[in-house]
């Protein structure tokens, strides 16, 4: 039975740990470092009967005694107490990171919003900045120079350093795209630090000549498709209305028999009426031939008549379980099946990832508009949201500082003791922006969604674990959230 509250009880703290079972074993997710332990019939059986009550040590000896020795429980509960997983029922309390302030910003990253104009004119596009081309603002290079200048400065300290080319589309503004390799590679022979350059594309003006160039230099590509001509031309459309699938999946094939730098990806988005995870999966990965395909779920929109419905969360999750349960199979037999989300996640828990923040905008990464301005992503070039410096005079340290605090910031809210708080650290400051009209407003509309997920990697990445481990070491590599 419990003891009184005036003994030492212990608890089992749920903020800290979490049990999640698979095939008839158990797992620990510890949650503030997000390390995953294999627990045994007595890790779990402890674990239950501390769940609702707290108990004396002796008590706990006591009652699991008659099945396992003494000793073996208390060298258990001592293990668990150093986790803080089981901790004194009157100090119940989640382990997160001290709000502090950043001292500098240690940046690797800069995204240069290379042209607002677009060819196309996708329904669901979250740029407050777009553009038709005719219309759109092109970055200059001196602007880019100047951005490539405070990466170098910025990022003394990293040994290699990203540029990423955005728009509207960014291809639209090639020769500033080129001028800008050459600059930057030039940049960084003299200083003996790696360039990495990466675009996200539609893919429209793509070219045999265009491809041999940016596989030269080693792009990380990624193209912005969302399926079969049907789902994809519902939304991708150009300017004058017309389905742009024929265009876009003959470029694409065009890109994958001669891009061999690197491997590349697609990029879905999710919205109102597109949840056919499945058949999208089968044909841009199966059909088409793309590494691996991501999704974005569109949860959060300026015109929410595009974003997904409650109902169609819940569907894409259900899709997302049944795509990630093939993952799984696939794995087991050692091949990637080029679900990416799920490949983030199982990276995530391969190395213990633990994010204070969603992501790293406004820490190692800052977005460049044309005017130079340095915003906290490429979201959010264009919107109202205050900038944090720009290229001319250098990064507001104070002001991002502020920011990134308050972001890391949990007490008083429901982050402070949810389980998957280092995965998520809040959600993406963009969606928050758009739903709630401020980024550091927690995107709790999905939150259950969200947890479920990370259970089903959890029981999917320890099965994996368990049955072929090899996997990992052999097709995960360094991930950014």
């Amino acid at each position: 039975m419990p003891m009184n509250e005036s003994a030492t009880l212990l608890q089992y703290n749920a903020a800290n740990g979490h049990l999640v079972r698979e095939k008839g074993m158990a797992f620990l997710l510890h949650v503030p470092t997000t390390a995953l332990f294999g627990i045994d019939e007595l890790g779990a059986d402890l674990l239950e009967i501390c769940r609702a009550e707290g108990y004396e040590e002796d008590d706990l000896v006591a009652r699991l005694s008659p099945r396992y020795a003494p000793q073996r429980v208390r060298d258990l509960i001592g293990e668990l107490k150093k986790l803080e997983v089981l901790q004194p029922k009157h100090a119940l309390r989640a382990i997160n990171p001290a709000a502090a302030k950043l001292q500098n910003t240690p940046l690797s990253t800069v995204v240069l919003n290379v042209n607002t104009g677009c060819n196309l004119h996708c329904t669901y596009c979250y740029k407050e900045d777009l553009a038709i081309p005719r219309e759109g603002k092109r970055m200059d290079f001196v602007t880019a120079a100047r951005s490539i200048d405070l990466l170098f400065s910025a990022g003394s300290q990293r040994e290699k350093l990203n540029v990423v080319f955005f728009g509207g589309e960014p291809l639209t503004n090639l020769p500033l795209i080129r001028d800008v390799v050459s600059y930057a590679e030039a940049l960084g022979e003299k200083s003996g630090k790696q360039v990495d350059f990466s675009l996200t594309t539609n893919a429209t003006l793509l070219d045999e000549a265009l491809i041999r160039w940016l596989d030269s230099h080693r792009f990380g590509l990624s193209v912005s498709m969302d399926g079969p001509q049907a789902l994809h031309d519902r939304h991708r459309r150009t300017v004058g209305g017309r389905g742009t699938y024929e265009t876009v999946a003959r470029k694409v094939r065009l890109l994958l028999e001669r891009y061999r730098s690197r491997p590349v990806g697609a990029r879905v988005t999710l919205g109102h009426g597109n949840t056919d995870v499945e058949a999208i999966h089968a044909h841009l990965r199966g059909e088409l031939g793309f590494h691996e395909v991501g999704y974005a779920p569109v949860t959060s929109a300026e015109d929410q008549s595009h974003a997904l419905t409650t109902d169609e969360i819940t569907e894409v999750h259900a899709a997302f379980e049944r795509l990630g349960e093939d993952y799984r199979q696939a794995a087991l037999v050692n091949r990637n099946n080029g679900f990416s989300n799920m490949h983030q996640l199982m990276t995530d828990l391969h190395e213990g990832r633990r994010k204070s923040v969603p992501c790293g905008a406004g820490i190692g990464m800052l977005a460049v508009d044309g005017d130079g301005d340095l915003n906290l992503c490429h979201r959010f070039t264009g919107s109202d949201l205050p900038t944090f410096g720009n290229v001319r005079e250098g990064i507001d340290q104070e002001k991002i500082s502020g920011f990134v605090s308050q972001a890391v910031d949990r007490e008083g809210t429901h982050c402070a003791t949810c389980r998957i708080r280092n995965l998520c650290a809040g959600g993406c400051y963009h969606e928050s922006y758009a739903r709630f009209g401020d980024p550091h407003h927690r995107t709790y509309h999905y939150c259950g969604i969200l947890r479920r997920w990370v259970d089903f990697g959890v029981r999917v990445y320890a099965d994996i674990q368990r049955q072929n481990p090899r996997f990992f070491a052999q097709h995960l590599e360094p991930r950014s959230a």
